[in-house]
């Protein structure tokens, strides 16, 4: 009789699936719930400085990095 398949025998590339498709959901929530501070957000992004983008990107992605860390 087979094995149940756990989590850790899933190949990498099923594992980047889920993470994407997790990734998708969590950004549609915000226009779904609320489009019009949706676009307001993005307008304002709009007007910021390269140099000001760059920061919340890397600031989001550290923030990413440390919550695997921390809960893997």
């Amino acid at each position: 009789m087979p094995e149940a398949h756990r989590a850790s025998d899933a190949p990498m590339g099923s594992s980047l699936l889920t993470a994407f498709a997790l990734m998708l959901i969590v950004e549609g929530l915000l226009p779904f719930i609320a489009p019009a501070a949706w676009r307001e957000t993005f307008l304002r992004l709009a007007s910021m400085a390269d140099g000001q983008i760059r920061f919340i990107g890397l600031s989001s992605m550290l923030l990413g990095l440390i919550l695997l860390f921390l809960f893997l």
